[in-house]
């Protein structure tokens, strides 16, 4: 009795409609131009009753490893126009995982291979690539599938197009003679590529399980918790920077702010332009200025540059320390002077602050 009463339980779960089970759906479908009749397609439903668990799996290990950008990511896709659900689309093509590289070589949150990186002005070169910054690369994303959209008129033909090529899929649909989805998707066709139609099935399997939580119909043990905050914003620091500094400054762990910055190799910031971008979560940025900036200020007033002077005749240690806004003490400090006397053709070393040092090595330049 026990056993047919296991059996005709399990029968009873897995005959639940995915309607009921995943309310979701409508918004989901909706969001990407997609009819609600597909939610009865019978290739997709039964690769979500075959793959459910698979995701649900999926989508909390995305969470734990990536969850604290989703935030960052609906908002500006919502910003830019396009639906948040497109969060969903990152997370099948890297599981939030920042620094994926692909068997094809591409490369980051989005999977840009090198040449559509470039064309949508990411920087990928030896020691600085772009498409390992979460919000860089969102923005060429979000760039790329506005002109998919141009291109193609529906949300989930942008999904296809990203996956498999803008011209896999003028030929597909041309093949078919329609761009309808149901179409598109049947598996006795070859109108788009297998893979394609898999990465099209994962995107709405995810955004199904990810906007029931969103909307309290389902529980996912703490992932939620993994969120850092409410956001993640970019910060100025100087060349050369180590990420283990700034993490010392803002109170976190090394590998959690390496985390939001892969796009720095070795945990360093380069040192060929003037300044670089740094994501850092949100609630960090007060002990970043607090800390940091004000550092920064300080070193500028603190005499830790050096110049080197040579005595003309009738100068003094006041008229020269008055030149360079130091100090007579501070002079003889760093200088083998006696009694405070200098001589003619003497060299000084004189220490002053960052401001001084520019004015005067400008000056001589």
């Amino acid at each position: 009795m026990r056993i047919i009463l296991i059996v005709l339980l399990t029968i009873s779960s897995w005959a639940l409609p995915i309607t009921e089970k995943y309310p979701s759906y409508n918004y989901v479908f909706e969001e990407f131009d997609i009819t609600d009749e597909y939610i009865y397609n019978d290739s997709f439903a039964l690769f979500v009753k075959k793959n459910e668990k698979r995701y649900q799996r999926f989508y909390k290990n995305s969470l734990k490893r990536g969850g604290h950008l989703i935030p960052t990511f609906k908002s500006m896709l919502i910003q830019d126009g396009l639906s948040d659900l497109f969060v969903y689309m990152s997370m099948i093509e890297s599981g939030f995982s920042t620094d994926c590289v692909s068997s094809k070589s591409a490369v980051g949150i989005w999977q840009f291979m090198k040449a559509t990186a470039e064309q949508y002005n990411l920087s990928v070169n030896s020691d600085f690539d772009e498409r390992l910054d979460p919000i860089l690369a969102t923005s060429a994303a979000m760039n790329y599938m506005h002109k998919l959209y141009k291109d193609f008129g529906k949300w989930y033909l942008v999904a296809m197009a990203y996956n498999c090529g803008e011209g896999r899929l003028k030929r597909g649909i041309k093949e078919a003679g329609t761009d309808d989805i149901s179409v598109l998707m049947r598996t006795d066709a070859s109108y788009i590529p297998d893979e394609t139609r898999t990465y099209i099935k994962k995107i709405l399997m995810v955004a199904m399980i990810g906007e029931n939580v969103s909307l309290g119909l389902e529980k996912m043990g703490d992932a939620i918790t993994q969120l850092y905050g409410d956001d993640v914003v970019q910060v100025e620091v100087d060349p050369g920077e180590s990420l283990d500094k700034i993490a010392e400054i803002i109170h976190m762990k090394p590998k959690d702010l390496l985390k939001l910055n892969h796009h720095f190799k070795d945990g360093v910031v380069p040192v060929k332009l003037p300044s670089y971008k740094m994501n850092i979560p949100n609630i960090k940025v007060v002990d970043f200025y607090a800390i940091y900036t004000l550092q920064k200020e300080l070193q500028k007033y603190s005499k830790t540059h050096y110049l080197s002077h040579i005595v003309r005749a009738g100068e003094n240690l006041n008229q020269i320390a008055n030149t360079y806004h130091t100090t007579v003490d501070e002079i003889t400090l760093y200088n083998p002077v006696k009694k405070k006397k200098i001589r003619k053709g003497q060299v000084l070393v004189i220490p002053v602050t960052q401001k001084v040092f520019k004015k005067f090595s400008e000056k001589n330049s």
